[in-house]
């Protein structure tokens, strides 16, 4: 993800960070997380399957110094053993994730979605994927060859 892109979705999300749960599922080298912490989060969970990122991510998170809870499994695996609600859920796969498993993985938030709660999505700007019912889309900006697309957890 850009630096622009990332810098217009905190923008965006700047009254909804303090206090919020996140979770940064692609997590990666955990940017989304950690710029998130940065600005008020009160908590955030990483998912990560990539064993070499999951040692970036764990090295990044000691030197912020800000927390967080690494869970090195793919999102599927991650999301079925979860209980907790997020008020904010960044999904940033790789882009050669198809677009039948990222509408997959938002099927799979349902119940992790808080009221109100925020997920973004970052893609290929050439991807089409289906919202979920529970889901509205409130946002969606392009970005060189990305789009980023933002939905809110409307009711229960």
């Amino acid at each position: 993800m850009t630096g622009r892109a990332r810098e217009s979705i905190f923008s965006i999300l700047a009254n909804r960070l303090p206090d919020a749960r996140v979770l940064d599922l692609f997590a990666g080298s955990g940017s989304l997380g950690l710029e998130a912490l940065s600005r008020g989060a009160d908590s955030a969970v990483f998912v990560e399957s990539s064993r070499r990122a999951v040692t970036i991510l764990e090295s990044n998170i000691e030197a912020v110094g800000l927390g967080g809870t690494v869970i090195r499994a793919t999102a599927a695996q991650a999301l079925a053993s979860m209980a907790d609600e997020f008020d904010i859920i960044f999904l940033d796969p790789p882009y050669a994730d198809d677009d039948r498993s990222v509408e997959s993985v938002l099927g799979s938030l349902a119940p992790l979605t808080a009221v109100g709660g925020i997920v973004v999505v970052h893609r290929q700007a050439r991807s089409m994927f289906d919202v979920p019912d529970f889901l509205t889309c409130t946002d969606q900006r392009r970005y060189g060859d990305a789009v980023v697309t933002m939905m809110e957890r409307i009711e229960a």
